[in-house]
C-alpha cells in the first residue's frame, strides 16, 4: 500500500474553506450564558502609564471567515446566542473581576458581526461598561463602518477597534483566506482615524509558506506598516498550531512555529521604531519554549518590554549559548 499523500492547500476560496473545515477537530463545549474566559491584565496606555485592563472573551456565534491560522472557532457557538446573552455574560464577568480602567471585549471574531453580537444589545453593553475609560473590541476590517459609530456614540468613554492585519506579504496574505487585502485594511484604518476612533493591529510571527528568517522579516515590516498608518498599538502574535490546518501544512513542510527568540527580535524592532506601543503576545508561550535554560529569562524580558516599552539588554545563556 502506498503512503497517503497529503492534499495540497487549494488556491480557490471555496476550496480552501472546505479544506480547512475538513481538518478541524471538535469544538469545546460553550455555554451562551457564560463568557469563555475573563481575567485582568496590565498594559501601558498612550502616555506609557501601566493601567489595569479587564479582558472578557465572549461566547458567541462563529466568525463567517475561515482563516488558515485561526483556532478561535473551537470556543464558539454554531448559532447566534439567545437575546440578551452577551450583556449577561459581561455582567457576570464584571462581578468577578477586580476594578479596571479599560476593558477588552473579545469575541473570537468581529464585534460588529450582527450574528455574533446583536446590535440590539449595544445599549445594554454600553451601560455595563459606563465606568470604563475605554472599550476595546475586535473586528474584521470589512465590518468597520456605521456599526462602529453607533457603538461609539453610546459610550461614556472612548472606543478602540483591534483589527487583524496579520501580514503585508503580498503572496501570503491572500493565502491566509482572511477575505481581506491591504487596500481594504487601509480603508478601515482611515475610516477609524477620520472618526477619531483609535485602532490597534494584530501581526503574525511564524507565517506559513515562508522560512523562519522570512517570517521574522515580514513580521517586522508589517509592524512598521501598521504604525505608519496610525495604529495606536501593535500586538505581535506567534502563530500557533492546533487547528488541524497548520498541522497539515507542517506535515508538508509549509509551516513551522517561530522560536521565542524571534518574538524577542520582532518586539525589539517595533519598540525601537518609537512610533507607537508594541506588545508581544505571551499567551501559551510555553509551546515556544526552546532552550529550558533561558526560557524563563526570555519570557520575563518580553514581559518587561511590554510593560516598559523599552528594550532591555540581552544576556548570554550558558546552556544554549544564545542571547536572551
Amino acid at each position: 500500500m502506498s503512503a497517503r499523500v497529503p492534499a495540497a492547500y487549494p488556491d480557490g476560496r471555496a476550496e480552501r474553506d472546505r479544506w480547512l473545515l475538513d481538518r478541524r477537530g471538535p469544538r469545546n463545549p460553550v455555554d451562551p450564558a457564560r463568557p469563555v474566559g475573563a481575567h485582568l491584565e496590565t498594559e501601558p496606555n498612550e502616555e506609557g502609564t501601566p493601567e489595569a485592563v479587564a479582558v472578557i472573551f465572549l461566547a458567541n456565534r462563529e466568525c463567517p471567515w475561515r482563516c488558515l491560522m485561526c483556532d478561535l472557532w473551537k470556543n464558539t457557538l454554531t448559532e447566534t446566542g439567545p437575546a440578551g446573552s452577551i450583556p449577561a455574560q459581561i455582567q457576570g464577568a464584571l462581578e468577578q473581576l477586580p476594578p479596571a480602567r479599560r476593558i477588552k471585549l473579545y469575541n473570537a471574531g468581529s464585534f460588529f458581526d450582527a450574528r455574533a453580537i446583536p446590535p440590539v444589545d449595544y445599549p445594554a453593553i454600553a451601560e455595563l461598561v459606563e465606568g470604563f475609560d475605554r472599550l476595546i473590541v475586535e473586528s474584521h476590517p470589512a465590518l468597520v463602518g456605521k456599526a462602529c459609530l453607533r457603538l461609539r456614540d453610546l459610550l461614556a468613554g472612548e472606543l478602540e477597534v483591534a483589527m487583524g492585519l496579520e501580514t503585508i506579504h503580498p503572496g501570503v496574505l491572500p493565502r491566509l483566506n482572511k477575505g481581506m487585502d491591504l487596500d481594504g485594511f487601509e480603508a478601515a484604518a482611515r475610516f477609524l482615524l477620520r472618526e477619531r476612533i483609535a485602532w490597534r493591529a494584530f501581526v503574525l510571527l511564524g507565517l506559513p509558506f515562508l522560512s523562519p528568517e522570512e517570517s521574522l522579516e515580514w513580521a517586522c515590516r508589517s509592524v512598521e506598516f501598521a504604525l505608519d498608518r496610525g495604529a495606536a498599538a501593535v500586538s505581535i502574535i506567534p502563530t500557533r498550531s492546533g487547528n488541524g490546518a497548520l498541522e497539515a501544512l507542517q506535515e508538508q513542510g509549509e509551516f513551522s512555529a517561530a522560536p521565542i527568540a524571534a518574538l524577542e527580535s520582532a518586539a525589539a524592532f517595533g519598540l525601537r521604531l518609537e512610533k507607537g506601543r508594541v506588545f508581544a503576545d505571551l499567551w501559551d508561550l510555553e509551546r515556544f519554549r526552546g532552550c529550558g535554560g533561558c526560557f524563563e529569562e526570555r519570557r520575563e524580558r518580553l514581559r518587561a518590554m511590554n510593560l516598559s516599552q523599552q528594550v532591555p539588554p540581552r544576556t548570554q545563556c550558558a546552556a544554549c549559548g544564545g542571547e536572551s
